[in-house]
């Protein structure tokens, strides 16, 4: 089911309202009935596939705490080998038989494993990730195994995060699941105003945007250089208030029912540093390839050349994580780099900066490196939004051509209606990015939703009434799904 859907529209308030009806013993059963229906509305069959790795997961977990030394270890082997496993049959299975047949090809070898018609279970990698760290935390001795089977099962389907996050760790939500929620009219208040923030910045926002990205991505190699420049940025701002909407909608609901889920986005754009942009964005999955790869590997108690290398190794399993495609595994070895060398480069940086700071500023400063991580970010972009490397190497190539006589009217107008804009279309569209750098402006200053309850109510309302109008009024009418669903 859809958060931007009619169908949610419904679904959650009634489970909303049956959640604080119903005494507390029969919440978990409420809740996870309704996930079960959330994740069911996508492909009814692929719930098996959740079913099989929660009964994995939930007896290893209870194994693991009852074990001691190596069958402590095979039991975590066997839910680790269990959920990568789906994960490999489902995601990466044609992906690795088409390589191994084109590199069999090569060598004039027959390869005759065949390719499996199946289609990728929604969300897939953020539920298996999120039950991997459950029992990698038991392991740890950070989580106690969960004794109740349908509150764990609730654990890995909660609707609101279920099919793309944030990624929860155990510590965080397990217990909330035993807590009774009373209804609190200030924090349903605070978690609708959220949910309707992140649905303006997916359906007024990121849709609209898409339709000029589409169109410009759909055949590269003809179009010109300002308008390949121009879809990338514009897929830069699609991908973020797609994704952070996406994140914004299941935090506002989960804290209309009473859970606290994880911050997942802080302004990454607003970042210094490619090191830093990680820390903004998608913070669920950072952190978790942080504590489950990158200090298992030996984090920065290491050399800097096996740190190096580390760093690589985990952007380029973030890569794939993303997809089977080589453009997401050269998109996360692309931003591994981008780190390497910031890390490699950064006593000689310092040292360049230092006699420049007093003439230049720290604003003007600020400018430069906030500018200079947004086009390295964009270079990745492109790889992560084209088709295929080779409409990748177009996008590129493309982007030095054709700048004479862009701004002639005529000209630009026709381009415009060819990519399914009008020039109102595109004076709303860059207005309503200006209406998200504003709310990011005011969350410098802290949580937008204080700043709204200082307002007075007349003002208040008057946006609450905006925002809703926006929704219904501007979105372009394509209801598509949120990008991080295929992953």
């Amino acid at each position: 089911m859809l958060f931007n859907s009619v169908a949610f529209a419904f679904f959650f308030p009634i489970v909303a309202g049956l959640y604080f009806l119903l005494p507390h013993r029969f919440r978990w059963g409420l809740l996870l009935g309704a996930s079960c229906g959330f994740y069911m509305w996508f492909r009814p069959e692929y719930v098996l596939i959740l079913g099989f790795t929660i009964v994995v997961d939930y007896f290893a977990g209870l194994w693991i705490e009852r074990m001691e030394g190596v069958q402590r270890r095979w039991a975590l082997g066997a839910s680790l080998a269990a959920n990568v496993g789906v994960l490999a049959v489902f995601k990466y299975w044609n992906f690795a038989q088409t390589n191994l047949g084109a590199a069999a090809h090569a060598f004039g070898w027959n390869y005759p494993v065949p390719l499996l018609e199946m289609a990728l279970p929604i969300g897939l990698s953020f539920h298996t990730f999120q039950a991997m760290s459950y029992t990698i935390e038991v392991y740890r001795g950070n989580q106690r195994a969960e004794r109740h089977f349908g509150i764990y099962a609730l654990y890995v389907m909660f609707f609101p995060q279920l099919v793309a996050g944030p990624i929860e760790r155990p510590q965080n939500l397990l217990h909330q699941f035993r807590e009774k929620h009373t209804f609190d009219p200030a924090r349903a208040a605070g978690g609708l105003r959220l949910m309707a923030w992140g649905l303006f910045k997916k359906i007024c926002v990121a849709d609209r945007l898409s339709v000029l990205v589409n169109s410009v991505y759909a055949d590269p190699r003809h179009e010109s250089g300002p308008w390949l420049v121009l879809a990338t940025l514009f897929f830069a701002l699609q991908i973020y208030c797609d994704f952070s909407g996406y994140s914004d909608i299941a935090i506002g609901s989960a804290r209309v029912l009473g859970f606290t889920l994880m911050k997942n986005f802080n302004r990454p754009y607003e970042a210094r540093s490619v090191g830093e942009f990680w820390r903004r964005w998608h913070i669920s999955l950072s952190t978790w390839f942080r504590d489950y790869v990158y200090v298992p590997l030996g984090g920065n108690r290491v050399s800097d050349l096996r740190r190096f290398s580390n760093l690589l190794v985990v952007f380029l399993l973030s890569g794939l994580w993303h997809g089977a495609k080589w453009t997401y595994v050269i998109w996360g070895g692309l931003h591994g780099l981008f780190l390497v060398m910031g890390m490699a480069t950064k006593a000689w940086r310092d040292r360049l900066r230092t006699p420049l700071a007093p003439w230049i500023g720290d604003r003007a400063m600020a400018a430069w490196q906030r500018t200079c991580v947004i086009g390295l970010v964009c270079i990745g972009w492109v790889f992560f939004r084209a088709a295929s490397l080779r409409d990748a190497l177009d996008v590129f190539a493309g982007m030095s051509r054709g700048w004479a006589g862009f701004w002639q009217p005529s000209s630009f107008n026709s381009t415009l209606w060819r990519l399914g804009y009008g020039r109102l279309d595109f004076a709303v569209a860059f207005a309503l990015i200006g209406i998200v750098m504003l709310v990011h402006r005011l969350e410098r200053q802290g949580p937008v939703g204080v700043w709204l309850d200082r307002q007075p109510g007349w003002r208040r309302w008057t946006l609450y009434y905006a925002v809703t109008a926006a929704i219904f009024w501007l979105a372009p009418g394509s209801g598509d799904q949120f990008i991080y669903f295929q992953f």
